[in-house]
């Protein structure tokens, strides 16, 4: 690759890793367990993470069918709300960064070696509030501060139950995508393990507006289960902004729709498997102004998709998430060229094309201590553009960890975390022109109240 086009793919993962680091994942709140005077543990396999009957707890609505259900019938005190802070000690190294080779003269040249940092650090704050309104209708709110800023990553109500029926359910504003593995309720905290690197995939070098089922969308979406939450499906029309508020992209939608299916093992457990598909377009350039783009005045729009299956698999104290994506973008959004002239394609460019998948594993010894283990590739199929290198853009990633919770009860819940996380990924660009190298350690501690 050109010097010109390495700089645009360094820029672009900086700016990608830059807007996942400000993404605050979404988590159990003890007001639940205080509200029906359940344990943590009824709904959660090791919170944040739902076990099933969290997962149907969270389906109808964050309610349980009873005279608890609405809000007026609880003490003028109650309050459903929880802060979340994860203060920890950890450690991260870049075996192949470019550096100066006389520090602080940037005259001297680059030379690859070993970058490490260590410290003590805190995350921020996440906050979150939920619960019902009224019978039947259902909220979520979340803000969050860290130490780049604050924001608002979730904020929707829902009405449940439509003509008495678990099979309709709406719900509106700016919410994470019916993902049963959810990224929003990941168990790991470490900057390389934290992110399912499948749910924000692009390759390098493609434009596409879109960057991920990761992202918390903008829409509306319709849900509906049976009553035992064995059948599930959903569907959701969000904008085509990647979940950026003011009208950032065209003004063209997305549609995302998931369904899954549980079944009973005697003795072993319920299994459940899904299927799911994001399908959209992305403007490839844009109305201006002075020469500069006018945000929501997207134009060319060219289309794209995600498809793939997951499956969730259950063996008395084991449990297993798998997990497999293809994804293509059109050839002009994998180039990051405009659709209106069709002239500046390279020769032989073609849309891009991938498929990737992780595999993670926990046991649960006993409530309060859970091991872990992920796994996680990205192959590309077909590159946008044939001078691109075969394999540009893959990762190899994995973790291992384990969390002890010496408190978790309806008032608050606390964990000792220890995670360590590597990854191999060909799309970061190095002066040797191998793949960089990103590992992290971390421990501390991941309480809520």
């Amino acid at each position: 690759m050109e010097i010109g086009a390495v700089k645009k793919v360094g820029a672009q993962l900086l700016l990608g890793a830059a807007l996942l680091a400000l993404a605050a994942p979404a988590h159990a709140i003890p007001a639940f367990a205080r509200k029906y005077g359940l344990p943590c543990s009824a709904c959660h396999e090791a919170w944040p993470m739902l076990n099933n009957f969290g997962q149907t707890f969270k389906d109808n609505g964050y309610q349980l069918g009873n005279d608890r259900d609405s809000p007026i019938y609880q003490q003028p005190g109650y309050w459903p709300i929880m802060f979340r802070v994860t203060p920890t000690w950890h450690r991260e190294s870049n075996d192949r960064a470019a550096v100066d080779m006389v520090p602080g003269n940037a005259g001297s040249g680059l030379v690859q070696s070993t970058v490490t940092q260590s410290g003590f650090d805190v995350g921020g704050i996440d906050v979150v509030t939920a619960g019902t309104l009224s019978k039947n209708i259902s909220f979520f709110v979340q803000p969050y501060f860290s130490n780049s800023g604050a924001g608002l990553s979730q904020a929707w109500a829902r009405f449940d139950n439509l003509f008495k029926s678990h099979w309709l359910n709406v719900k509106f504003g700016r919410f994470e995508l019916d993902e049963p593995i959810s990224q929003e309720r990941t168990l790991w905290l470490n900057n390389t393990g934290f992110f399912y690197y499948n749910y924000f995939f692009t390759p390098p070098g493609d434009n596409n507006f879109f960057t991920g089922l990761g992202n918390i969308q903008l829409g509306v979406e319709v849900s509906g289960h049976t009553p035992d939450d064995h059948t599930r499906y959903s569907v959701a029309v969000v904008n085509n902004s990647n979940g950026a508020t003011g009208l950032q992209a065209s003004q063209a939608y997305d549609v995302y729709a998931n369904f899954n299916q549980s079944f009973d093992i005697p003795g072993v457990g319920l299994q459940r498997l899904g299927v799911y598909t994001f399908v959209g377009e992305s403007p490839t350039y844009y109305q201006t102004s002075g020469g500069n783009p006018i945000p929501g005045t997207g134009q060319g729009d060219k289309g794209f998709y995600r498809v793939g299956a997951y499956g969730q698999w259950y063996v008395k104290k084991f449990d297993f998430q798998t997990f497999y994506e293809h994804g293509h973008d059109n050839v002009f959004l994998g180039n990051a060229l405009p659709s209106n002239q069709p002239t500046l394609l390279p020769p032989g460019a073609i849309g891009p094309s991938w498929n990737g998948g992780f595999v993670e594993a926990h046991y649960n010894y006993n409530p309060r201590f859970i091991l872990m283990g992920k796994y996680e590739l990205v192959e590309m199929a077909k590159q946008a553009n044939p001078a691109i290198k075969g394999n540009l853009g893959d990762l190899d990633t994995w973790s291992i960890g384990y969390r002890y919770y010496p408190i978790m009860n309806p008032r608050a819940g606390l964990a000792w975390v220890q995670e360590y996380s590597r990854i191999i990924n060909q799309g970061v660009p190095t002066l040797s022109g191998k793949a960089g190298i990103n590992d992290s350690y971390l421990m501390g501690f991941d309480f809520d109240f």
